[in-house]
């Protein structure tokens, strides 16, 4: 038995558009609820919500036999944690302040058994070869795996030409917020310099034939960032969500 296919990697390369949401409460139940709504793809959050290896394993269970592909985001690209949630049975890892090729070297690397790369030879009891079902795991599981690197700062576009050149970086994700901050709008991605930035950095990613990703709220962003070539793209953010429905809830009944 060989790897399990990954569908997200293979809509991606065959430059079809999909459709994501942030998942931020490091849980498996509300992971579940939104497995079923109808998202082509849920971000599993590491960097910024409190997710730990335990939580993420988690909620790639509870949303293995859903339509919805899992992508984990990890904080950092090290190569201990990137084993880790490989073996717990990640295909499609986001890796946040990708400055370098070397660092998109690197981490291809990370992601990949010798002699493509160093990733550990731990799997077999692991769920990522199904406990020791999938005899032929270490075998397949390369190709099966997607990269997505996260270029957010003035010096990551800078290389950005150099990391699309790196083999095996299947994506990029352009990160609004972080690079807004550097460019010197934190919390003001709306800018228009910011913005010309994000739009050519699509088309560029696009060009060069790998999958442009970004996160974005507002609709008509989106419809700019589709018009760029963009293809995996957020529109949402389970806890904002939730939390936004709250307000205005209570502010329906408890203000009047």
């Amino acid at each position: 038995m060989a790897a399990p296919h990954n569908s997200f990697k293979a809509a991606l390369a065959r430059g079809e558009t999909r459709f994501g949401l942030w998942l931020g409460f490091a849980h498996p139940y509300p992971a579940e609820i939104a497995g079923h709504t109808g998202f082509d793809w849920l971000v599993i959050d590491g960097e910024h919500a409190p997710n730990d290896l335990p939580t993420i394993a988690a909620q790639l269970q509870v949303l293995d036999p859903l339509p919805a592909d899992a992508v984990v985001r990890l904080p950092m690209g090290e190569d201990w944690a990137i084993k880790q949630v490989l073996d717990a049975g990640a295909q499609t890892l986001l890796i946040p302040m990708v400055e370098s090729a070397a660092q998109a070297h690197a981490l291809v690397r990370a992601t990949r058994y010798p002699p493509q790369g160093i990733r550990g030879m731990g799997a077999g009891f692991a769920r990522a070869s199904r406990f020791g079902g999938a005899a032929d795991y270490a075998t397949t599981a390369n190709a099966e795996i997607c990269l997505l690197v996260q270029v957010e700062t003035r010096a990551g576009l800078a290389a950005l030409d150099d990391i699309l050149a790196v083999e095996g970086v299947d994506g990029v994700f352009i990160g609004p917020a972080d690079l807004s901050a550097d460019m010197g709008y934190p919390g003001r991605a709306e800018v228009p310099e910011v913005q010309t930035a994000i739009e050519d950095a699509l088309r560029r990613i696009r060009a060069a034939g790998k999958a442009p990703g970004i996160l974005s709220t507002d609709d008509e962003a989106v419809s700019r960032y589709l018009d760029c070539g963009a293809q995996f793209v957020a529109v949402g953010i389970d806890v904002s969500i939730l939390s936004a429905a709250l307000r205005a809830r209570a502010a329906r009944w408890t203000k009047g």
